[in-house]
């Protein structure tokens, strides 16, 4: 196998390339470790190691750093393990591992973002988040059903009436111009059409 390329990333890292296949992150002492010198050979043995445990463990380790301080769906670590550089197998592994002891489930996320979101924007923004987050579209229908059922069907004429006087506005002493604005705004939080026009009706809506 040749080292084809070796190119550093930033004081501590680099990122190997062999046989114009395999690319790779080591630590600049692991080069040493290792004999790697690029246009040189690489030895079967220790590109196994390298594969097979040496970056699994540290791709393990690295999910399980993230982990610490919030949760992610599995496509969130998944874009962080690629912007690492692991190569996929690895990250299949690590994320296969962290799943089997529940610290990533995205059904849960789903849940717990709806709960916190559902007071704060309208249904169709927390889900076009959701989808953005990796989030599988059933999971996310299934969540918003489960939190709704528990604690009540959100009232989006309510909670727009919220935002409208947490901004201070006031539709019957807005102009065209202003109420637009504010309708779009409001559109951009995931309100529907419908639940705008009920929260800025009684005479204080242009159709």
């Amino acid at each position: 196998m040749t080292v084809n390329r070796i190119v550093s990333e930033g004081k501590t890292r680099v990122v190997v390339t062999v046989d114009s296949e395999y690319t790779f992150p080591l630590y600049k002492g692991e080069l040493a470790r290792y004999r790697i010198r690029e246009g040189e050979e690489l030895s079967e043995e220790a590109f196994a190691e390298i594969m097979r445990t040496l970056l699994p463990k540290r791709a393990k380790l690295r999910c399980m750093y993230l982990l610490k301080s919030r949760s992610y769906t599995r496509k969130q670590l998944m874009e962080k393990l690629r912007a690492g550089k692991y190569p996929e197998e690895v990250i299949e592994e690590a994320l296969s591992y962290v799943e089997s002891y529940g610290y990533v489930n995205d059904a849960a996320y789903a849940r717990s973002y709806v709960e916190d979101q559902i007071g704060k924007k309208g249904l169709r923004r927390i889900e076009e988040e959701l989808l953005r987050k990796g989030v599988d579209r059933e999971m996310i229908e299934e969540a918003v059903s489960q939190v709704q059922e528990r604690d009540g069907g959100q009232d989006e004429t309510a909670l727009i009436a919220a935002l409208l006087e947490k901004r201070h506005f006031r539709p019957a002493e807005a102009d065209l111009s202003e109420k637009r604005r504010m309708q779009a705004f409001l559109f951009r939080r995931g309100f529907s059409a419908e639940g705008i026009r009920r929260a800025m009706s009684g005479g204080c809506y242009d159709d």
